[in-house]
């Protein structure tokens, strides 16, 4: 029996960051002209079901200004949900970028990204989709658009998005969805040149189960001791599917201090696909 154990990075959800704590909105500048003397258009609001042409460095800003592509054609980037931003608090019109709009989007995303790839907790967490979202810039902020836009995205490799192609609601309902979306990894997990990618990429290990971590006081971090000990039992989950229990390879990667604080709270277990 081999044990290979290492660090983990795995994103889930994506996204940027800006701004200040709960900072008030600047004046509005809807009535500022332009050149013809007319104040400017604001932007279209999206819609749900639009299709967008994104790169890894798009899915992490919290703005953009991409227009929506046919998504008939290769896209990256596919919208499942458009709401509407809370910006009020106790009579106060907080900026777009203030830390608790921010709060807003970042906990409705990732809810609504659950309820439209379906699946089990656990499914989603061994594919490589993820969500990403985005807000009004400051400038359309002004101008009055109060929306927020959760995309669907597909992780192929490190940095790299891939394209998302067929139905993809409650995608992660059916095997043949988790199969085609599922993580794997290039090489030994922790090893140098090892990286998660789509299983129908490049595979030589393939993420088998999650492992929930047990936070500390308060849920704060537990330590790496206490992270990496939570692994303990992928051992017997990788044995009962191998095919000489005697001699097989695991492998498990628990989360960090940064990816804790990003709301990753589990690990993943690991077995070769000539296991």
């Amino acid at each position: 029996m081999i044990r290979i154990l290492a660090a983990v990075l795995v994103l889930g959800v994506l996204t940027g960051c800006s701004g200040d704590d709960d900072k008030p909105a600047s004046a509005p500048t809807s009535q500022i002209p332009t050149a013809h003397g007319k104040p400017a258009e604001p932007a279209p609001r999206p819609r749900t079901g639009q299709c967008y042409k994104l790169s890894y460095d798009d899915a992490l800003a919290p703005t953009t200004r991409r227009k929506p592509v046919s998504c008939t054609r290769a896209h990256t980037g596919r919208t499942f949900y458009v709401g509407r931003l809370s910006t009020v608090v106790d009579g106060h019109l907080l900026a777009v970028d203030s830390r608790r709009v921010r709060t807003q989007i970042a906990s409705e995303c990732p809810r609504r990204f659950a309820s439209y790839v379906g699946g089990s907790t656990e499914a989603r967490r061994l594919s490589m989709l993820a969500t990403a979202w985005f807000s009004p810039t400051l400038q359309q902020s002004d101008r009055g658009q109060s929306w927020f836009r959760c995309d669907l995205i597909a992780l192929a490799g490190p940095e790299r998005l891939a394209s998302l192609t067929g139905r993809l609601k409650k995608v992660l309902d059916s095997e043949a969805g988790r199969d085609r979306w599922a993580r794997c990894a290039t090489g030994r997990p922790g090893t140098k040149g090892s990286e998660h990618v789509l299983c129908s990429i490049d595979d030589a290990w393939h993420a088998v189960s999650t492992v929930d971590v047990r936070a500390g006081r308060k849920g704060a971090w537990p330590g790496e001791a206490a992270a990496k000990a939570a692994g303990d039992r992928c051992e017997d989950e990788v044995q009962a599917d191998a095919e000489d229990p005697l001699t097989f390879s695991w492998g498990y990667e628990w989360p960090t201090r940064k990816q804790w604080a990003a709301g990753q709270h589990y690990g993943i277990c690991w077995a070769p696909r000539d296991n």
